[in-house]
């Protein structure tokens, strides 16, 4: 479906557990400046969030669906997320929501997290730092999110891997680098029993 926001329409795709199930929870997830909403990475914590009883809204933000790779103003990207947000949560209730994403997004989810509501965030592939400067850190956008966050790394990111300083839980990946494509089924299995609290909530 189409969101339109002062910035822009954006897409969003919207997948809900069994017909007759209310979600357990709702988790917003975006990709990276460059990226889609079929990366690996989101599809499979996707599947771990639908698995569990979540409902899951991937969105691809309006600079992107306009064709752009550059995300531009942050201050106008955080504003259309929490217009994009705000309608989601108008959908599906009084659920808790989880927002995240990969790279770009996950400092979209991190920033935006105490506006919207969020109860936690999933950070894949959080940029640390532009590679190769690690002076140019972003961890006070971590550590600044208010809620609980999960970040998933690989060990060979070249924009930097977070530490347990910076977040309420990290997981490095052996092997993966920023794209965390090499085995998707790992990023799922990470976040799943992160999201596990929000499905066993009772309703």
């Amino acid at each position: 479906m189409e969101i339109v926001t002062a910035h822009g329409p954006a897409e969003v795709t919207v997948d809900e557990p069994d017909p007759g199930e209310g979600a357990a929870f709702l988790l917003v997830l975006t990709h990276g400046s460059n990226g889609g909403v079929d990366a690996p990475d989101l599809l499979a914590v996707r599947e771990a969030a639908l698995g569990l009883g979540g409902a899951v809204a991937r969105v691809l933000q309006p600079f992107r669906k306009a064709g752009r790779r550059a995300p531009g103003s942050a201050v106008k990207q955080d504003e259309a997320w929490l217009e994009i947000v705000k309608l989601l949560r108008d959908r599906f209730g009084d659920v808790p929501l989880v927002q995240g994403g990969r790279s770009n997004g996950a400092r979209v989810a991190c920033r935006t997290a105490r506006d919207a509501g969020a109860a936690g965030v999933v950070a894949l592939a959080f940029p640390l730092h532009p590679p190769g400067k690690p002076e140019k850190s972003r961890v006070e956008e971590l550590r600044g999110a208010g809620v609980p966050v999960l970040v998933v790394n690989g060990d060979r990111d070249p924009f930097g891997v977070p530490d347990a300083e910076d977040a309420a839980e990290v997981v490095v990946l052996p092997g993966e680098r920023h794209d965390l494509n090499r085995n998707p089924g790992a990023v799922g299995a990470a976040v799943g029993p992160w999201l596990r609290r929000w499905a066993d909530v009772p309703r």
